[in-house]
């Protein structure tokens, strides 16, 4: 008690009234969620499995159904979000206050990307966890969100400080995994669905992406990867199993000209409709 009376640092952990304050940054990021109904964040063990695509898709046709949708993209390493979307190149501002505007890519779509931060496309950013935790607590509070129906998060591959600071920080969050598949997808993404017991996060559901090629001439399905792995994964450990996406050359041709959704086959755009329809049907 008698350095409690001398003591005159303001942010003393000891200090019974500092131990009742409030972080501003926690407070908005509890006032910013309040406004968001569903939160998912779209995950894989695996590079390369085609979950920023996944997490794009789903947000824009959550948005033409007429969801109010966030798409906000952690991967501070390799964001892919700003090149699918056609934002590349296109920095973002800030208001007077110094909140960040995100993307208004179309009424119903707002996306925030490290991308539209940097003063070059292609710098890179050697950051360590403490860092990237905290580029990622400020996308959720200085961003100037609207409310939103869904957040879709897309996470870089593994279960670093990137997937653990969201689920952290977003109490209510579920996770989307994406996998394809092949068995050494699957070893990969069951470390996931580990993590996500592990920290207490409800699964909405796997994706299986990649699963069967439709062949442009012959219109036969070519299984390049194999098919059913990601559905057997969902039945294994007793998950909603959300649907399979084929493997569509016009996804490449679509992703590269900034338009996701633009030249899609009608399968892919089918089984896309069915995945989100699964999504929406459950909330």
């Amino acid at each position: 008690m008698s350095e409690c009376d001398t003591c005159n640092k303001e942010d003393c952990a000891n200090c019974a009234s500092n131990k009742n304050k409030v972080d501003p940054q926690d407070l908005a990021i509890t006032n910013f969620l309040s406004q968001v109904k569903h939160k998912f964040v779209v995950m894989s063990g695996k590079g390369g499995v085609g979950k920023s695509t996944v997490s794009t898709d789903l947000a824009l046709l959550l948005a033409q159904k007429g969801f109010k949708v966030g798409l906000l993209d952690v991967d501070l390493h390799g964001p892919s979000i700003a090149g699918l979307l056609g934002l590349t190149g296109k920095p973002l501002t800030a208001t007077a206050d110094n909140k960040i505007i995100p993307y208004h890519y179309n009424s119903n779509l707002e996306v925030m990307t490290i991308q539209g931060l940097l003063p070059n496309n292609d710098d890179a950013l050697v950051w360590r966890g403490p860092v990237k935790i905290g580029v990622i607590r400020q996308f959720l509070s200085d961003t100037q969100w609207p409310a939103l129906d869904y957040l879709i998060i897309d996470c870089p591959p593994g279960t670093g400080d990137e997937p653990l600071t969201v689920i952290q920080t977003i109490k209510d969050v579920e996770a989307i995994i994406v996998t394809t598949p092949q068995k050494i997808a699957l070893d990969d993404v069951r470390k996931s669905v580990n993590f996500c017991e592990i920290a207490h996060v409800p699964i909405a559901g796997i994706i299986e992406n990649m699963s069967g090629l439709v062949c442009p001439h012959c219109h036969q399905v070519i299984n390049l990867f194999k098919t059913g792995g990601g559905e057997n994964l969902a039945k294994e450990k007793n998950l909603p199993f959300l649907g399979k996406l084929p493997l569509d050359p016009a996804v490449v041709d679509s992703d590269d000209a900034g338009d996701p959704l633009a030249s899609l086959g009608e399968a892919t755009k089918k089984a896309l409709d069915e995945v989100v329809t699964k999504i929406v049907a459950v909330k």
